[in-house]
């Protein structure tokens, strides 16, 4: 399966100096995990650092507030997380959440 999944981090990348830290020639070099449990979402060098902007809808429940996002975690295919729930598909969008506490939004699915 060829899916092209787009994973905003857990925190923006501000900067080179923190952009180091976590990507090594492209990859991420350490595990992504949940902001609120710390379940691991992708293994050490399973996704591709990608700089696009996208608009996420907040988990405050109204529609119309997003969160402006840039850095995105991209993987090929779905089966390269380790622990993702998906939503019901909006529009032609699938919303991805950790499995563990069910909180998110953290993907897309297009």
């Amino acid at each position: 399966m060829d899916d092209n999944v787009n994973t905003p981090q857990g925190a923006v990348i501000a900067g080179e100096k923190e952009k180091d830290k976590l990507v090594e020639n492209g990859k991420n070099k350490v595990p992504i995990e949940c902001k609120y449990c710390s379940s691991r979402i992708l293994n050490v060098g399973m996704s591709e650092l990608v700089c696009t902007q996208y608009d996420l809808p907040t988990v405050d429940g109204d529609s119309k507030m997003v969160e402006k996002l840039t850095d995105f975690w991209c993987v090929n295919d779905i089966y390269t997380f380790e622990n993702i729930g998906f939503s019901h598909t909006v529009g032609q969008t699938k919303y991805l959440a950790c499995a563990d506490c069910e909180r998110g939004p953290y993907t897309v699915l297009k």
